[in-house]
């Protein structure tokens, strides 16, 4: 006879059905709607998770004019309080809650449920549908309001920066495709935006852009394509800062181009430099031999024309500290730089020495294309090693502080330790194009401006890994990337993405068809 084994009860399947709306009062799709409020009846209790950030309601509504609960805890309705003399009328509004809405239990969403009801005699139903893209990186980005602005007779260009949309939609966390539904017939400004801040304004200098180059007229059949893209931001003056004690910073936003800045009433025997930061968006004012307690700058650009006075403050002084742009091992191809602490304003070639393996002299140039980077230019060979000395005096800064002694040793590898990647283009649209070869990450690896068209494109003496090809058409031939602009309604220069991941390989030659489409 066998004893009966005790167990522990498994509490039956797991719940993984949503909740199901019972009923809505007042009803989906009321119309003349002036109730102060509504009730989505379940049946099962509910509760709101990350409201804030999934639900879109649509045209937009103040925060401070409804009230959405249960906030914290579970009841088996969504009441939505809010006042009539908020809404607009004869407008038809969505309540789109995304997946806001979980059972209480397991958390099942009752996915993209939308309240909808008008303040007139009828519900619009009209819709604009599309995708969106990334107009220069691989991948979508998430949380996209895609919105309408009724071009009537309040409209302006600059809408988009002073008031929330007449609709509006969101990509929420995982799709690229976009619906604006519930649409009142009509003529709209169409534009897809990443809103950093959340309130329904254009900023330019957070906020990807997308935008339709024309009006659309409602109803339409078309399938819209909006790619986001940053725009180059317009040219603003920051404030001026003491960066160090002889070294005033100037911060800005957008192109410095043609920025000129202009210390005034000096003696003669203040001198003064200027340098870009390598890595901010600031301008540097290095100055030395002054006694003043503050400095006057006149500063212009384009139209701006302005006076700045700053007042000195006390800081750290700068010393002249250099950084190699290698250790122990120099690519093909690569470049060697050393960046200084300080700008440089004196170069002695004697005090520098560049021997190879055989301790022969190097012959190299220095070239400087900033006051705090200096690149050594040398036949670079395989499988050779390198010996850079820079002895003290070899570099003399701006406060005619001299280096100390630096020593850089550093090899080179065999041709057999990298790869190669052929590319064949097909359909390229025009020339000049950019083509470039990056990391996972999209950072550029190698890039080449082609001028014409070519049976094959060569990237070699390519570190082992796993690389992304995109072509940019440079259709204002400048070398680089442009993106769009939305008050001149000018889209980005386009830009195609090779789809395969290149897996490279050491002594390995890849071939590779790309098609631009």
């Amino acid at each position: 006879m066998q004893c009966a084994k005790r167990g522990n009860p498994t509490g039956g399947p797991k719940d993984e059905m949503p909740p199901i709306l019972l009923r809505a009062i007042p009803k989906q799709n009321t119309t003349q709607f002036d109730a102060e409020r509504v009730r989505l009846y379940f049946d099962e209790y509910v509760k709101l998770n990350k409201l804030k950030n999934q639900l879109i309601i649509s045209p937009p509504l103040d925060p401070s004019t409804y009230i959405i609960s249960p906030q914290g805890t579970a009841a088996k309705y969504v009441e939505i309080n809010m006042s009539p003399d908020s809404l607009q009328k004869n407008t038809t509004y969505s309540f789109n809650f995304g997946q806001s809405i979980v059972d209480n239990n397991e958390g099942n969403p009752f996915s993209y449920f939308r309240y909808v009801f008008s303040t007139g005699d009828y519900v619009d139903s009209l819709q604009v549908r599309g995708t969106i893209g990334n107009a220069f990186g691989r991948e979508t980005k998430n949380f996209v309001s895609v919105m309408l602005y009724a071009v009537d007779s309040t409209y302006t260009d600059s809408v988009i920066y002073q008031r929330p949309p007449d609709y509006i939609t969101n990509t929420l966390n995982s799709l690229d495709v976009f619906e604006i539904s519930n649409v009142r017939e009509g003529r709209y400004l169409l534009v897809a935006q990443k809103d950093i801040a959340n309130n329904y304004t254009f900023d330019q200098s957070a906020d990807d852009i997308g935008f339709a180059q024309s009006f659309i007229d409602v109803p339409t059949d078309r399938l819209f394509h909006l790619d986001l893209f940053l725009e180059e931001t317009d040219f603003v003056l920051g404030r001026a800062f003491q960066a160090a004690e002889n070294r005033i910073g100037l911060s800005y936003y957008g192109n410095p181009n043609d920025l000129k800045v202009r210390p005034v009433e000096l003696d003669d025997s203040v001198q003064t430099m200027q340098s870009y930061d390598l890595a901010a968006d600031s301008l540097y004012i290095w100055y030395k031999n002054l006694k003043a307690d503050s400095l006057q700058l006149d500063i212009e650009r384009d139209t701006l024309k302005t006076t700045l006075t700053h007042t000195f403050r006390s800081a750290a002084a700068d010393s002249l500290v250099l950084k190699p742009s290698i250790t122990s091992i120099m690519n093909l191809g690569e470049l060697l730089q050393i960046e200084a602490s300080t700008p440089i304003t004196r170069i002695d070639t004697s005090q520098i020495v560049f021997i190879d393996k055989d301790s022969l002299a190097v012959p190299f140039a220095v070239t400087m294309e900033h006051p705090q980077q200096m690149r050594f230019e040398f036949d670079v060979l395989p499988n050779d090693m390198y010996k850079l000395q820079l002895l003290p005096g070899a570099l003399t800064d701006f406060f005619e502080e001299t280096n100390d002694t630096l020593l850089l040793s550093f090899r080179t590898k065999k041709p057999a330790d990298y790869g190669s990647v052929y590319l064949q283009l097909v359909d390229i649209p025009s020339f000049p194009i950019i083509i470039e070869l990056t990391d996972e990450n999209e950072n550029v690896v190698q890039s080449m401006v082609v001028t014409e068209p070519q049976r094959r494109y060569l990237f070699s003496n390519i570190i082992p890994k796993k690389y992304y090809v995109r072509v940019i058409i440079d259709e204002n031939k400048n070398g680089k990337w442009d993106a769009g602009r939305f008050l001149d309604r000018r889209l980005p220069e386009p830009v195609f993405h090779y789809d395969e991941l290149l897996d490279v390989r050491a002594n390995w030659e890849l071939q590779e068809q790309f098609q631009l489409k």
